[in-house]
């Protein structure tokens, strides 16, 4: 996959009735996320892209140490109560390189039940920034749409009907994280920076996030103009264009197994080289009480998982989530 054969579409068509235009767009879509597992998008709604509204989200990293400490996860503050919504910092010793925050799907709707046996149903502490929760909140219901504006649109791709994925996602538990990635400092190597270093374009670079898989379903990815996002392609590494106005977009292991195989889950990273970098990926995610079992029809046999239990082993695997994974009990399905 090269810069011009990364597939870009304008899926306005998505966000109207059924016509000639909307049936071109699932095809582009189907192929890209069949071939490549990476895609680029535009026509996204309610002006979301526009680069006003990202740097007002982004302020939240001109936050004092003392104002982050109150949203930061329990895991690195003990006086905090929240373990999976919030804060994470920077961690020195790690293939991943970077802080911010995740924020849940409370943000919209402040009246979502919390259980307090499940930490994947905490509300997310939030600072007192009244521009800055208005913009986020802008954001988040404009990824929820275009999440979903995809997920039907795969639907009609696999012969389903449209709201084939939409019970499943109505009480989405889908993160908006806010990632800020600064220069890596001598500390942050550990003890073995060689296995930090990766070579690119004949330049030595480092990781800032290890390669991995996404976990679950849909990643819209907003990019800040620096470049490090990296696509695998066979043994190569592509790069993925941050380019303005439009979202990367990539899917996870679950998605794949859920569409029988149709639909890619590609391996990517981050690397750096001495700017910083920030980015904001919205993972749109099931409930999490929604059961994912094989489709009639599409092929693939697995057994049924609860999503918060599959989120849930996924997600303490992380280096920001790591040494929770005891504080909830699955409930597993019978």
């Amino acid at each position: 996959m090269t810069k011009a054969a990364l597939p870009q579409i304008d899926i306005t068509p998505l966000f109207a009735g059924p016509s000639a235009a909307r049936d071109a767009v699932d095809a582009a879509i189907m192929s890209a996320a069949s071939d490549f597992g990476f895609l680029t998008i535009t026509g996204l709604p309610d002006n979301c892209l526009d680069p006003d509204l990202r740097k007002r989200m982004l302020s939240i990293f001109d936050l004092e140490d003392g104002a982050k400490r109150a949203l930061t996860r329990q895991s690195f503050a003990p006086e905090n109560s929240n373990v999976y919504r919030g804060w994470f910092p920077l961690q020195d010793g790690h293939p991943t390189y970077k802080e911010g925050i995740d924020i849940g799907a409370d943000l919209n709707d402040p009246s979502r039940p919390v259980d307090p046996t499940d930490p994947l149903t905490e509300h997310t502490p939030l600072p007192d920034l009244p521009e800055w929760r208005a913009a986020v909140r802008t954001y988040y219901g404009a990824m929820s749409r275009t999440g979903q504006a995809l997920m039907r649109s795969f639907a009609r791709g696999l012969d389903l009907p449209e709201n084939q994925f939409d019970a499943a996602f109505a009480q989405e538990s889908s993160t908006l994280r806010l990632i800020h990635y600064p220069p890596r400092t001598p500390e942050s190597f550990g003890a073995d920076r060689a296995s930090l270093e990766v070579q690119y374009a004949g330049e030595t670079r480092y990781l800032l996030g290890k390669a991995h898989v996404d976990s679950g379903f849909v990643t819209l990815l907003a990019q800040d103009g620096v470049e490090g996002l990296q696509a695998q392609v066979g043994e190569d590494w592509a790069m993925v264009p941050p380019h303005e106005g439009a979202l990367a977009v990539n899917f996870g292991k679950l998605l794949h197994r859920w569409t029988g195989g149709a639909i890619k889950a590609t391996v990517h990273r981050v690397i750096g080289q001495g700017t910083r970098r920030f980015s904001i990926p919205f993972f749109y995610e099931p409930g999490v009480d929604a059961v994912i079992a094989p489709l009639p029809g599409v092929g693939g046999d697995f057994k049924p998982v609860s999503y918060g239990d599959h989120l849930w082993e996924a997600t303490t695997s992380f280096v920001e989530q790591m040494g929770i994974a005891h504080l909830r009990a699955p409930p597993g399905l019978s």
